[in-house]
């Protein structure tokens, strides 16, 4: 469905040097230097799939992203979704592919939302039988009838990122891309339009791509991941491969009597000076151990705890997915 390979996007820079004698040498003698936004990335993505595209602000995915729509030509590599080079082909192109990114809305702000959609459905030539089904069908899953009828300026956050992504899946896209789709949500309006998202693609097996700061997302929707950073690839495959290969952070929840269970545990005895990949937190009763099983295995880290400190009630779980690529970005993966 989706290939690319060796992708790449570069940019011009012009560089300013300081004062107003700067400003006018740039005007008229600009210097410029090359920015490589993208280097050489590679993946594809069968139909159906819905993949988690992440990275850092400034990694380059956005950049992705425009190319893979065909806002940005690419200044080399190959892009090509369902057999078509999203900027050659670029009307026929935009029939199959949906878009919603974050804040930016497609909708018509002083329209009605019904009105809106009446409006879409003439600029993608939707059939009125084709054009009633698929609105009772988006009406179910994304519940817009409560504010179908309201303009779109007086719709809330949550509602019109619900009718965005209506809007986006009006002409029954092959393809769709969702940039930070919950972003600025609450969390119950997060969970509706996660079910909304994985709904779609089940019943119409629509290919996603998904791109997000908020992990969570991922964690629910994807099962593989494509993460770049400095515009390369540094990691493609699944959720559990993720946490196999860079996931031997492990949390030990416990409960303790113990007012600073830090000072009473000494865990630096135990981890002989290497504790890079520990941390420690307590609120109240409540203590969090946060460390690397690579270093001090889980059975030694639970024997040790439990010979030091009275404690009531204990855990062991694995470090969510944020913190696994929190710590990864820490240690630069692109380097």
């Amino acid at each position: 469905m989706i290939d690319v390979k060796n992708l790449r996007k570069e940019f011009k820079k012009t560089i300013k040097e300081p004062g107003l004698k700067g400003s006018f040498k740039s005007l008229f003698k600009p210097q410029t230097k090359r920015v490589v936004a993208v280097d050489d990335i590679s993946f594809e993505v069968p139909k159906g799939e819905i993949l988690g595209f992440i990275g850092p602000n400034g990694a380059g995915k956005s950049t992705v992203i425009k190319m893979l729509t065909g806002i940005l030509t690419p200044t080399s590599g190959k892009c090509e979704i369902n057999g078509k080079n999203p900027t050659e082909n670029r009307k026929s192109y935009v029939r199959e592919i949906g878009v919603v990114f974050g804040q930016r809305t497609q909708l018509w702000w002083d329209l009605p939302l019904r009105e809106t959609y009446s409006v879409l459905k003439e600029i993608y030539e939707v059939p009125d039988d084709r054009f009633k089904s698929r609105m009772s069908f988006l009406n179910e899953v994304l519940e817009l009838d409560d504010f179908i009828t309201s303009p779109v300026r007086t719709l809330s956050l949550g509602q019109r990122m619900r009718a965005d992504i209506a809007a986006s899946l009006l002409h029954s896209p092959k393809v769709l891309f969702l940039d930070e789709p919950t972003i600025g949500l609450d969390v119950v309006v997060k969970e509706n339009i996660r079910n909304a998202i994985e709904h779609i693609n089940k019943q119409e097996k629509t290919t996603v791509i998904l791109t997000t700061h908020d992990l969570a997302d991922i964690e629910a929707l994807s099962n593989r991941i494509v993460m770049i950073d400095k515009g390369r690839n540094v990691f493609d495959g699944t959720v559990s491969e993720l946490k196999t290969k860079y996931g031997q952070i492990r949390e030990l929840h416990f409960e303790t009597e113990e007012r600073n269970a830090a000072q009473a545990l000494c865990y630096e005895k135990l981890f002989g000076g290497n504790i890079g990949g520990l941390t420690l937190e307590q609120e109240g009763k409540a203590v969090k151990a946060r460390f690397d099983s690579s270093v001090v295995p889980v059975s030694e880290m639970l024997a040790y705890t439990l010979s030091r400190i009275n404690v009531t009630d204990i855990s062991v779980r694995d470090a969510d997915i944020e913190e696994i690529i929190r710590r990864l970005y820490q240690q630069g993966v692109s380097e």
